[in-house]
C-alpha cells in the first residue's frame, strides 16, 4: 500500500442510505499503538487482515497491511487485543466518481457514523454529498485507536 491519503467526515442524516452499493461487517483490534504506529488486526466476512499505520495527525500516513489466516486473527482479538474491540458496518457509497465509506460503529462507539474518502493526491478536488457534515480528519477522538480508549459513548 504504502501512503494512505483519506479524509474523514461526521455523517449528517440518512439520505446516504439509498445510495448503498454494498457492505461489511469489521471486528477488529489493536495490538500496539505508540506515538509512531499502530499495529491493527480486522476480521470480516470476507478475509482477515494486518494493519500496520504511522500515527501522524492528517490526511497523508504511511498504511500496509496483510492478510492473515481469519482463525489466527480471531485468536489475536481475543487474547491480544486491547479492549473494547471495534466493531463497525462499512456501508460503501458512490458518489460522482468517488466511493465513501460510511462507518456506522456498534457496542461502545454506537451512535458514531463517518464518511471517509481515499483520494490520490492531499489537494484532489471531490464533490461532498448534502449527507457529509463537519470535517474531523484532524481530531485525534475519531481515529479508531482512540476510540478503543474513549469510547464515543463516554464523550
Amino acid at each position: 500500500m504504502g501512503l494512505e491519503i483519506e479524509r474523514k467526515f461526521l455523517v449528517v442524516g440518512e439520505s446516504w442510505k439509498k445510495s448503498v452499493s454494498r457492505r461489511i461487517h469489521f471486528r477488529q483490534g489493536y495490538l500496539c499503538g505508540n506515538r509512531h504506529a499502530s499495529i491493527r488486526v480486522r476480521v470480516t466476512d470476507e478475509d482477515a487482515r494486518l494493519n500496520i499505520k504511522s500515527a501522524t495527525l492528517g490526511v497523508e500516513r504511511e498504511e500496509f497491511e496483510y492478510s492473515i489466516p481469519p482463525e489466527e486473527a480471531r485468536r489475536m482479538l481475543e487474547a491480544l487485543c486491547e479492549g473494547p474491540l471495534i466493531e463497525k458496518t462499512r456501508h460503501f457509497v458512490e458518489h460522482q466518481g468517488h466511493v465513501w465509506e460510511v462507518d456506522v460503529f456498534e457496542g461502545r462507539n454506537e451512535g458514531l457514523i463517518v464518511a471517509e474518502i481515499e483520494l490520490t493526491a492531499s489537494d484532489e478536488v471531490f464533490e461532498r454529498p448534502d449527507w457529509v457534515g463537519e470535517e474531523v480528519s484532524h481530531d485525534p477522538r475519531y481515529y479508531n485507536t482512540s476510540l478503543v480508549k474513549h469510547p464515543f459513548s463516554e464523550w
